[in-house]
């Protein structure tokens, strides 16, 4: 008589996964993004805005690229869940605002604005939260689920949108603020944060006196604060209304330097250790990141990789136009299924690079992604454009399968490379740090969207479609800096003590 098989293992419960969790998370940061550009714009245009007022709604959302400036507050209080369940409820209280009230003026300004730094600061403590919950060879599946449930928060609000018409603004507000509630009562039943154990930190008064005595670092957040204004002026134009900012802003950067030079020589200051620096409040984060090594070439690897994609992403849509494509194709195609297929890319492609591991993932589905760029700059060959364009059976046929191949790649580069970028993050302040390298993500996106639009005017479609297969590979010079940068943050540390557990001594 046989033995009796042995009893299988107990399943963890679904609350027990991390995946479900991080699907969760990522749900509840795409839900409210999908809210300002979805369900707002629709809503004041029928209450009879004018299109200038809705146009400039979109400057708020400044709030989500400089998000970095307050990440350093959710390190130093830290209490994710506390973060996240406290904003999606305030968040709410915002959208029930807008359920009982009606009419456009000073208080919907207000209102959005306090909600895109609300839901920013949901992004802040979610990433942060997500860096420490996972362990490395979770991260590429996991980001495979946090595209995929982002998105899925996006298009959620997109049916909010539609159950407006069959329960009015009031009845959809409330449905969206209800969505929120229920994302800050999950969020709570999350896993306790990690201990972090870590130096305390100086406090501002001290960082920054020392960093006024020190010329190197007085540099550094001088340059850093001219790149947040930088970013703030793209958005809201402010140059332009007034030209001579940049002057009196570089003048004030170049004094402000100087008068911090001479005083540091005359006091005989002498520059605080490295180990000080990164202790701050405020500036700690960065300094800890900018003295890390290897990390300028990693820092211009984050800006280039998705070059390729980034520059021929903004041109596709209206190549689809210009070759005679109707709104219904494109939409349908390009945006629907193409949303699906980046979906399954990225599922695809954060198992990948969990098996092989982040740095083969990065270039081999960075080839992929590349590769996907032909397919465009093939179809924009074959498919006649201009005016009067009337694309034919075969044409839809080359540029669909096109579409379809550009949308899964690009899914299958993002998982690796969002992998990356959490990998490097130290967790000890891991809500800046990512905050940080997201930011310079977002910033070659921005550069070389605004460039696209020349280039394709300049060279035509199927020339530069094929330039941006060739951006993608100058990254790939900088793949021994990256090993490096990996290598050292997989080296063995101080393990993070268990919820209620003492530091080790």
């Amino acid at each position: 008589m046989s033995a009796p098989a042995p009893p299988a293992p107990p399943r963890a419960s679904l609350l027990r996964s991390k995946f479900f969790w991080v699907a969760l998370l990522y749900f509840s940061e795409g839900f409210p993004l999908g809210v300002f550009y979805e369900l707002f714009p629709v809503y004041f245009r029928q209450q009879g805005v004018d299109l200038r007022s809705i146009g400039m709604l979109s400057l708020l959302g400044l709030a989500w690229t400089l998000k970095f400036l307050w990440a350093p507050a959710v390190d130093h209080y830290r209490h994710h869940r506390l973060w996240m369940a406290t904003v999606d409820l305030a968040m709410g209280g915002v959208l029930l605002v807008f359920a009982a009230a009606a009419g456009f003026g000073p208080w919907v300004w207000a209102l959005i604005g306090l909600f895109t730094v609300l839901s920013a600061t949901n992004d802040i403590a979610i990433d942060g939260y997500t860096i420490e919950l996972l362990d490395r060879d979770e991260l590429g599946l996991a980001n495979g689920v946090r595209i995929a449930l982002y998105r899925v928060g996006m298009l959620a609000s997109g049916f909010v949108l539609i159950l407006s018409d069959w329960i009015t603004w009031p009845g959809a507000f409330a449905c969206a603020a209800a969505i929120l509630a229920a994302c800050a009562i999950g969020v709570l039943f999350a896993p306790r944060e990690r201990t972090i154990d870590r130096p305390p930190d100086i406090t501002l008064a001290v960082e920054l006196r020392r960093i006024l005595t020190d010329p190197g670092r007085l540099a550094i957040v001088l340059a850093f604060a001219l790149g947040v204004l930088w970013l703030a002026d793209r958005a809201a134009k402010w140059s332009s209304a007034y030209p001579p900012l940049w002057n009196i802003a570089l003048g004030t950067a170049a004094a402000a330097l100087a008068v911090g030079s001479i005083g540091a020589r005359r006091a005989g200051a002498r520059p605080a250790p490295a180990a000080d620096s990164t202790r701050g409040p405020m500036f700690g984060a960065l300094m800890a990141l900018l003295e890390r090594p290897h990390i300028w070439p990693v820092l211009l690897f984050i800006l280039i990789f998705k070059l390729g994609d980034a520059s021929m992403g903004f041109m596709v849509k209206p190549f689809w136009v210009d070759a005679g494509f109707t709104a219904t194709e494109i939409g349908l195609v390009s945006v629907n299924i193409g949303l699906g297929l980046s979906i399954a890319g990225g599922l695809a492609g954060g198992w990948y690079t969990d098996r092989a591991g982040i740095f083969r993932a990065l270039w081999v589905l960075g080839l992929w992604q590349a590769l996907s760029n032909v397919g465009y700059a093939l179809a924009a060959s074959l498919i006649p454009y201009g005016p009067g364009a009337s694309p034919e059976l075969w044409h839809r046929a080359v540029l669909y399968a096109a579409s379809a191949a550009e949308s899964f790649t690009g899914g299958l580069g993002t998982a690796a490379f969002l992998a990356f970028l959490m990998a490097i993050v130290d967790k000890r302040h891991s809500a800046t740090e990512y905050a940080l390298l997201s930011s310079v993500f977002a910033l070659s996106r921005s550069l070389a969207g605004w460039a696209g639009g020349f280039g394709a005017e300049a060279m035509g479609y199927a020339p530069y479609f094929l330039l941006t297969f060739f951006l993608s590979f100058p990254a790939y010079a900088l793949l021994p800096w990256v090993r490096r940068m990996l290598a050292r943050a997989a080296a063995p540390a101080a393990p993070a003590a268990p919820p209620g557990a003492s530091p080790p001594s």
